[in-house]
């Protein structure tokens, strides 16, 4: 069955961000006294808001990125993506064939609203999304909690069982399956965890001209 709402991820699944955001993450939480690569930073916090990843380091490790880290990171973030921030391959055309299916989008992410102006901004996506941007700033559980994914719903007056989430990390994945939606993880990136993604309940694809096929448009 078609769905009746579209719910994206943005980091990952709408534009490139990754790779670029936890090789700096990485660089910051070696300075901190954790060494980490790029790759094991990926793995351990895709998916995650950056304030959850600092109380996981405190819990976890006992690195403490202080108190004003969050602010810091994002105010750094403009710079951090004015080197080359590209939008997810193919994206633009599975965005088109669900609109002219007649069906809404939104975006359901664990960055902030103007993060998600800024990276969607950059790779010229804003336009499909820009009134209905939805962050896990808005609730009081971040991924992989379903509040998010329900809120996103809600707004755009939806039953959750109608919807469809678009997610990269096993944790939105989670957050999607408990939402009860169902979910498709998109692991066109080799570093994508996709056994992780698979574990969690989605639906494994890599290239995102194959969505269309996958949501019933063709």
């Amino acid at each position: 069955m078609r769905p009746k709402l579209v719910i994206f991820d943005c980091d990952g699944v709408l534009v490139d961000t990754e790779s670029i955001a936890n090789a700096r993450l990485a660089e910051l939480i070696t300075e901190a006294g954790l060494p980490m690569t790029m790759a094991e930073c990926r793995k351990r916090f895709v998916g995650l808001s950056m304030r959850t990843v600092c109380e996981r380091l405190l819990a976890e490790d006992g690195i403490g990125l202080g108190d004003d880290f969050v602010a810091r990171w994002n105010e750094n973030l403009p710079q951090l993506f004015n080197s080359g921030l590209q939008a997810i391959p193919s994206i633009e055309f599975a965005i088109d064939a669900i609109r002219n299916a007649g069906i809404p989008v939104c975006v359901a992410s664990s960055g902030r609203i103007e993060k998600m102006h800024l990276t969607l901004g950059l790779t010229g996506l804003l336009p499909h999304f820009e009134n209905v941007l939805f962050s896990a700033s808005m609730v009081e559980r971040g991924k992989p909690f379903p509040d998010l994914f329900l809120h996103a719903a809600n707004e755009m007056e939806h039953q959750p069982a109608d919807c469809v989430v678009i997610e990269d990390s096993p944790a939105g994945v989670q957050a999607g399956i408990k939402a009860g939606m169902k979910v498709f993880g998109y692991a066109g990136d080799p570093l994508t965890d996709a056994e992780g993604l698979a574990k969690s309940g989605a639906v494994i694809f890599d290239d995102m001209r194959q969505l269309p096929e996958l949501l019933g448009l063709r």
